[in-house]
């Protein structure tokens, strides 16, 4: 399968990093299904700096590793996804053992949802609902080294200011 990560570097050689934000998944390498998704990271980190151009570096996932490896797999937003995505960018010093997690990316127009569960304006089943009905695009989160061995890359593409 092919996965996309936007940088502003060529990243032939993944690694694990740690985050100075609060992340969906927690610290790792995170990559997407959708080039558009990993371009528009890409533009996101270059809009107002100085910086003139970015890459979608793009990697084949062996996903045989799923099968080896210890993974957390979302396919949709359901409870137990909000409250892995809650904990993770709530909880100071939140951690967890997973290789790889897969599940919806948590954007912007879903940050203003979560704000109106966190503020008790919706409740879980309701924020779950109004979720459903956005198109989410997804995301790979390889959190731990021997999830890195799964991708194995295979170019970059220069995304320009």
């Amino acid at each position: 399968m092919i996965v996309y990560h936007g940088s502003l570097d060529i990243i032939a050689k993944p690694e694990i990093r740690e985050s100075n934000r609060t992340l969906d998944y927690g610290s790792g390498f995170y990559t997407t299904t959708s080039s558009q998704q990993a371009e528009d990271w890409v533009r996101r980190r270059m809009k107002g700096s100085e910086v003139e151009r970015g890459y979608v570096n793009i990697y084949e996932f062996d996903l045989s590793f799923i099968r080896k490896l210890n993974c957390l797999l979302f396919y949709s937003p359901t409870e137990e996804w909000l409250d892995f995505v809650m904990q993770n960018r709530t909880q100071k010093g939140f951690t967890h053992q997973y290789d790889i997690v897969y599940g919806p990316v948590a954007n912007d127009r879903v940050y203003a949802a979560f704000a109106l569960y966190e503020g008790g304006l919706l409740n879980k089943q309701e924020l779950i609902a109004e979720l459903r009905t956005y198109k989410l695009v997804d995301q790979y989160l390889f959190h731990t080294e021997a999830s890195l061995l799964s991708l194995q890359f295979i170019e970059a593409k220069e995304v320009k200011k």
